[in-house]
């Protein structure tokens, strides 16, 4: 009999292996597909009144908030760039061309991103350093999209069968509790990570659209002599400063805020502050006061803590690639959980 269990077993850790090894081929876009399923798990949820079928509430909840959302994501990477060009323009990085990377020296001079900002550059040679270096490289080139296209499939397979199933995930999980550890567990997990894997991203993504429309309308509305240099480009780091505890935002805003009344106290340009004084009133008010009281409560985890989600936030792109901004908070939040909940009743605590 014992035979048999360790012949089972040992077949089990085998396929669970292969599993496993697959998975981490195509890690970022099961990651992403997690933090998808986190981002429009209530909306699916909600959509359940209209009594219909799970399998059409998962595709409208993909088609209505999955879509639109990283339509709106792209387009505000979209926007940085067209500044981080500006700013490149401006302020020239690349003073010389790498040696042997001909394609390279068109990285200042890089045309509009419109249609016939294209054409014109295809039509006065501009973009054949580009062609060149794409014909050059056409195998990485092919592998790069066809990469891209497939993890897109994959993301949203995952998100669509993570949405319908996750219940029945949930059932498999908890045959296996023990005194209910893995029950207490995984709620614990599952509701901080949905607090703090889509809650404090999310924070991000709405305090740098906030930052980004306040910037722009604040240009808009003033003379060109006070105005913010950059405003999708700060709006964006205001965003991802409010991850800093205490400080947050204000070490955008107020360096934007010195940088701006330099030039007009410079010049003599006294009476033009006082449109410095209005930015920095409504920076403090609609950027940061009134999003932090309004958000924070119900973007935030309860028992995560802040500075090493901060950490996390930061050194997993960095350490992990992209895919890291939402791998290192899962781990964080499933080892902090583990510690708060799993481990002391499997060390003989009582229960809380």
């Amino acid at each position: 009999m014992n035979e048999k269990r360790a012949v089972v077993a040992a077949f089990g850790l085998g396929v669970a292996a292969v599993i496993g090894y697959l998975v981490s081929q195509f890690i970022a876009a099961f990651t992403i597909a997690v933090f998808l399923y986190y981002s429009s798990r209530n909306f699916y949820h909600k959509l359940d009144r209209f009594k219909l079928p799970k399998q059409l509430r998962a595709v409208a909840t993909i088609a209505f908030l999955v879509v639109p959302f990283l339509f709106l994501l792209s387009y505000t990477v979209v926007l940085l760039i067209l500044e981080a060009q500006n700013f490149v323009q401006t302020y020239p990085v690349v003073e010389s061309v790498p040696a042997g990377v001909a394609w390279f020296d068109g990285v200042n001079d890089l045309p509009r991103p419109t249609i016939q900002g294209i054409i014109d550059a295809y039509q006065t040679g501009q973009l054949d350093p580009f062609i060149q270096f794409g014909i050059d490289n056409a195998s990485f080139a092919t592998s790069l999209v066809s990469g891209f296209f497939l993890n897109t499939f994959i993301i949203a397979v995952v998100t669509y069968y993570l949405l319908i199933e996750g219940s029945t995930f949930r059932r498999w999980l908890l045959r296996f509790d023990d005194d209910d550890i893995v029950r207490e567990f995984f709620e614990a997990a599952d509701e901080e990570l949905e607090a703090v894997l889509f809650g404090n991203l999310l924070n991000v993504i709405v305090i740098s659209l906030i930052g980004i429309v306040v910037f722009m309308a604040y240009n808009a509305v003033v003379p060109t002599a006070v105005e913010v240099p950059y405003p999708v480009l700060s709006g964006a780091l205001t965003g991802v400063a409010s991850l800093i505890p205490v400080i947050g935002m204000k070490i955008v805003y107020v360096p934007l805020t010195i940088i701006a009344a330099i030039p007009v106290i410079l010049n003599g340009q006294l009476p033009l502050l006082a449109y410095i004084a209005g930015f920095l009133v409504v920076a403090i008010v609609l950027v940061d006061t009134i999003p932090d009281i309004v958000l924070r409560p119900y973007l935030s985890g309860d028992s995560t803590h802040v500075g090493l989600l901060m950490l996390a936030y930061i050194f997993g792109p960095v350490v992990l690639g992209f895919y890291g901004l939402f791998f290192a908070p899962i781990l964080l939040v499933l080892g902090f959980t583990f510690a708060d909940t799993a481990l002391p009743r499997l060390l003989g605590a009582d229960a809380a």
